[in-house]
C-alpha cells in the first residue's frame, strides 16, 4: 500500500461524474471514496449534464463542482476556460490536478502553473478510424503531464502513447457465498446503445439463437441513440445506477468495455464481447483477460460459441472460475495504489 506522510488536496477534471452513468464516472467515483478513506481530499469538476443536478454539492465527502451546462460547439472550450479561470483557487489549492481524458481544459493553465503536479488517465478512443487531431491532442496531454495511466494496452499501439503504468479499471469483489448458483437461460447487455458496444451485433445473435432455444432471454440494460430501433422487438431498461445486481439473474453477460467485463467476471458470468474494426479487436484482444472472455466479430460466429456453451456447462465453469480468480486480483484498491504511486513519483 502506498501512502503519503500527510494528506493531499486531490482534484479530478471529469467531462461526466455521478450521478451520471459511466465508465469513466465510475473510475473517478470508486478512487475519490478510496482516497478519502486514507485522509485525502478529493475534489471533481465536471460538467452538469442536466439542469436538475446542483451547480455545487458534496457527495460521499467529495466536493463536486459543475461548469453550467453549456451547448456543443467550437466556443464551449473557451467557456470553460473562462469558468475555470474564475475558479482558478480549485487548481492553486491543489497538489495533485489529474485530468481524465480531458487535458485540453487545463491547457493554458499548464503554463500559469508551470510547477503544479499535473497527470492524465486516458480512456477509451474517440471513434474508429482515429482522427489526427484527436492522435495529436493525446500527444500534446502526454508531453505536458508528468505523468500518464492508459486503460488498455491498445493506446500504445494506436496512440503511440508511453504510460507510466497500464490498467483496466477495478472492481468491488464478491465473495463466492453472495454470488446466486442458478440462473436464467440468456444474458444480460449492460452498455452504451450505440456503435462502440456492439449492441446491434447481440440483438442480431439473440434472434437467430432463439430459432433453436426460444426461451433464451435477453435484459438490456443501457440507453444511446439505437434506443428506439432496439424497442422494436426488445424491452430497454435504461441505465440503472446498479447495473451490476443484472448480472446475477443470467448465465452470460454481453459486454464490450472493460469496467462491465471486470464487473461480469466477477459475478462469475461467462462474457462474450465483439468488435467490428480493428482497433476494437486489438482494445479486447490486447487485455490480459482476453483468455477468459469469448471474442467474435460477427453475429453467426456468437451464436456459434453462446450454442456451444449452452450445451457444455462444464467448459463455462472452467473459464469462469479462471476469470474470478483473475479479477479478483483487480480491486479498487489496487488502482488507488497505481494511483498515488504515479503522483508519489513527483512529489
Amino acid at each position: 500500500m502506498v501512502e503519503f506522510s500527510s494528506a493531499m488536496n486531490i482534484l479530478f477534471l471529469s467531462r461526466l461524474f455521478y450521478p451520471h452513468i459511466g465508465g469513466v464516472e465510475k473510475h473517478v467515483l470508486e478512487l475519490g471514496r478510496l482516497l478519502i478513506r486514507r485522509g485525502h481530499k478529493v475534489t471533481v469538476v465536471t460538467e452538469q449534464d442536466s439542469q436538475k443536478t446542483m451547480l455545487k454539492e458534496m457527495f460521499e465527502e467529495i466536493e463536486i463542482f459543475r461548469i453550467p451546462k453549456l451547448k456543443e460547439g467550437k466556443f464551449k472550450k473557451f467557456k470553460i476556460w473562462k469558468w475555470l479561470c474564475n475558479n482558478y483557487q480549485l487548481m492553486e489549492n491543489a497538489d495533485v490536478i489529474h485530468c481524465h481524458d480531458v487535458f485540453f481544459w487545463y491547457l493554458p493553465f499548464r503554463f500559469l502553473f508551470p510547477f503544479k503536479k499535473i497527470f492524465t488517465t486516458f480512456h477509451g478512443y474517440e471513434g474508429y478510424p482515429l482522427k489526427r487531431k484527436d492522435i495529436l491532442m493525446r500527444k500534446i496531454s502526454e508531453k505536458l503531464s508528468m505523468g500518464n495511466i492508459c486503460i488498455g494496452d491498445f493506446i500504445k499501439k494506436w496512440y503511440g502513447t508511453n504510460p507510466n503504468f497500464v490498467s483496466y479499471g477495478g472492481v468491488n469483489l464478491i465473495s463466492d457465498h453472495r454470488l446466486k448458483a442458478i440462473s436464467h437461460e440468456g444474458a444480460v447487455f449492460i452498455g452504451r446503445l450505440d456503435e462502440q458496444t456492439g449492441v446491434k451485433t447481440y440483438i442480431k445473435a439473440v434472434k437467430l439463437i432463439r430459432k433453436k432455444t426460444p426461451n433464451f432471454k435477453i435484459e438490456i440494460i443501457g440507453d444511446g441513440k439505437f434506443r428506439k430501433e432496439i424497442e422494436k422487438d426488445f424491452k430497454v431498461l435504461g441505465f440503472q445506477e446498479n447495473s451490476g445486481k443484472y448480472f446475477q439473474n443470467y448465465n452470460f453477460a454481453f459486454v464490450s468495455r472493460y469496467l462491465s467485463i471486470l464487473e461480469a467476471m466477477a459475478a462469475k458470468k461467462l462474457v462474450f464481447a465483439v468488435y467490428d474494426n480493428p482497433l476494437k479487436e486489438d482494445y479486447l484482444r490486447m487485455a490480459p483477460f482476453s483468455k477468459y472472455i469469448k471474442i467474435s466479430s460477427s453475429s453467426s460466429e456468437l451464436v456459434s460459441k453462446i450454442s456451444f456453451y449452452i450445451e457444455n456447462i462444464k467448459e463455462k465453469e472452467k473459464i469462469v472460475e479462471k476469470a474470478y480468480v483473475w479479477v479478483n486480483k483487480h480491486a479498487w484498491e489496487k488502482m488507488v495504489n497505481m494511483y498515488l504511486k504515479l503522483w508519489s513519483s513527483s512529489l
